[in-house]
């Protein structure tokens, strides 16, 4: 096993960092194809036909694979919720690990590193891409699905769908429970998951010198061996986990964005009119794709972020104010007071909800976590380590927080003050357009809604390229357009083909199916990182 010592070190002039580099680079270098592509082989390859193959399957066996999909989510989730829920314990305990201790002072970059971006743009591009469909999809529907089961259900037992069992007839306590169990999914965990991917790229790849893929991570533990068939089969994982989770993403905001014009103007509800949307959009993307990060990505990330920050506070002013206001404490404190009895990963009472919320949840945010981790590190060089997870795991979970507060608080208002039962009896995907109903300039409100939703989706799908294609280039970060066009149009494909194919249990299938191999892939990338961050701070030291 290679140790960290033997990587190459900062000190002695770049030049040091730059022969790694290039070593890295010589044995994982690509080709020019045609199209202009800038082959990696094999992972290009290999991952490209293989996505292509299940296309094709899928689309020509739909009959077949919808019962196939659930079967593979229930049994992913069911048998192995255990190892999903510790794994993400695990990375949440190092990420506050590294806040305190001195390990946290190291700059990505190097100590002269001085950041790329200002904080609002770092910000909305952070946020935009970590969960913007998500929170749209989910902002209303979840806390209103665990208030609603946690009123009913009493003490449980392993078939329960309510959190820790629920608080059968106490409103008040079904209500505390709900919005915790929901901020549990939306708060510390998942961006530790993200941003232990993203430190480890940008340590690896700006303090070591090596390339921009995630195979670096495993220097320290495989050596040279990453510019082989090791290092293929991460970035290849990497790519299947990102292309799977970031199609289940784009499902779920064409499913919402046709059911929000279906609300407003009356557009058909049908898969024919899914598929147009993901084609309409996946066209935007590629246009933003082809403008780059900058001009392309965010620009679009700001944009987007302005019309959330309008929709929140326009909430807040015409909604239940005093109760949104002191509820955002009141979360907070019930998060703090769940949190542990919620990230248990064994003995739990709530079986259904342990396993079809939460180790769902963890897997599709671990699929989505090359993507996410690999564009922060993108555009984080400068920060430093302690800077670094406050800004990616605390400041985005606080207004996941304060988002849920204020769309499930307020939906939650409404069933319990007023006794308006439309937002119970929406389907998940237009939950929120029933809650803005009961609010002032609801046809202009879920009009922003949709908005947001298709702008997300197309934040999404072009920062997904820009990764996907990073990788298949062996960590280049400057490759051809025609490949991250290429990346972009089967980034839609596939979002259709899962739709076609089963629905919103095949995108979950997916997301599960390709998040549990790259739960182990994370685990490694824990161990490098704190060897990595321990090298670089004797640096410092001398």
């Amino acid at each position: 096993m290679t140790t960290t010592d033997d990587l190459p070190q900062p000190e002695g002039a770049a030049d040091v960092i730059q022969t790694e580099y290039q070593i890295g680079q010589d044995n994982i270098k690509g080709s020019v194809g045609p199209f202009g592509l800038d082959i990696h082989n094999p992972v290009f390859l290999v991952s490209g036909l293989s996505i292509v193959a299940f296309v094709v399957l899928t689309l020509a066996l739909q009959n077949e694979t919808e019962a196939w999909f659930n079967a593979l989510r229930n049994a992913l989730t069911g048998n192995l919720a255990w190892f999903f829920l510790g794994s993400a314990n695990v990375f949440v305990v190092l990420c506050l690990f590294l806040i305190v201790t001195p390990l946290g002072k190291v700059r990505l970059g190097g100590e002269n590193a001085t950041p790329d971006y200002s904080y609002t743009g770092w910000f909305a591009m952070l946020f935009a891409a970590g969960m913007g469909i998500g929170l749209m999809f989910y902002g209303v529907s979840e806390p209103i699905s665990h208030y609603a089961s946690s009123f009913a259900e009493g003490a449980g037992g392993p078939d329960s769908w309510a959190p820790l069992g629920g608080a059968a007839g106490d409103a008040e306590a079904s209500i505390r429970l709900g919005m915790a169990a929901t901020i549990f999914h939306w708060g510390l965990h998942p961006w530790a998951i993200y941003a232990i991917v993203a430190l480890a790229l940008a340590l690896f790849s700006y303090n070591k010198g090596l390339p921009l893929t995630m195979r670096s991570i495993f220097y320290p533990i495989f050596g040279d061996a990453v510019w082989g068939w090791t290092g293929h089969i991460i970035d290849i994982l990497a790519v299947f986990a990102t292309l799977f989770g970031l199609a289940t993403s784009l499902g779920f905001g064409a499913e919402q964005a046709n059911a929000g014009l279906n609300y407003l103007f009356g557009l058909p509800a049908t898969d024919l009119s899914k598929v147009l949307l993901i084609i309409g959009i996946t066209g935007v993307a590629l246009l933003s794709v082809m403008a780059g990060l900058d001009a392309g990505v965010k620009r679009l990330s700001e944009i987007n972020m302005g019309l959330a920050a309008l929709l929140l506070i326009f909430v807040i002013v015409v909604g239940p104010t005093v109760a949104i206001l002191t509820g955002f404490f009141e979360n907070l404190l019930a998060y703090a007071e769940y949190l542990i009895p919620l990230s248990n990963p064994v003995g739990r009472s709530d079986a259904n909800f342990s396993q079809g919320w939460t180790a769902f949840y963890w897997a599709w945010w671990i699929s989505w976590s090359p993507f996410v981790g690999m564009f922060i590190a993108r555009v984080s060089r400068g920060r430093t380590v302690r800077e670094f997870i406050i800004c990616v795991l605390l400041i985005p979970s606080l207004v996941c927080v304060l988002w849920m507060t204020v769309f499930g608080g307020t939906a939650i208002q409404q069933i319990v003050q007023t006794g308006f039962q439309g937002v119970v009896d929406a389907s998940l995907e237009l939950k929120l357009f029933a809650m803005l109903d009961q609010l002032p300039l609801a046809g202009i409100t879920s009009f922003v809604g949709i908005v947001l939703v298709i702008v997300f989706f197309v934040t999404s799908s072009d920062s997904g390229s820009l990764v996907i294609d990073t990788i298949t280039a062996g960590g280049k970060t400057n490759a051809p357009t025609p490949q991250r066009v290429f990346w972009c149009i089967f980034e839609g494909l596939v979002a259709i083909t899962l739709l076609l194919g089963g629905g919103l249990g095949a995108l979950q299938a997916m997301a599960v199916s390709t998040g549990l191999p790259f739960t182990i892939v994370l685990l490694g990338a824990c161990y490098a990182i704190v060897k990595g961050l321990q090298s670089e701070r004797a640096i410092m030291t001398k």
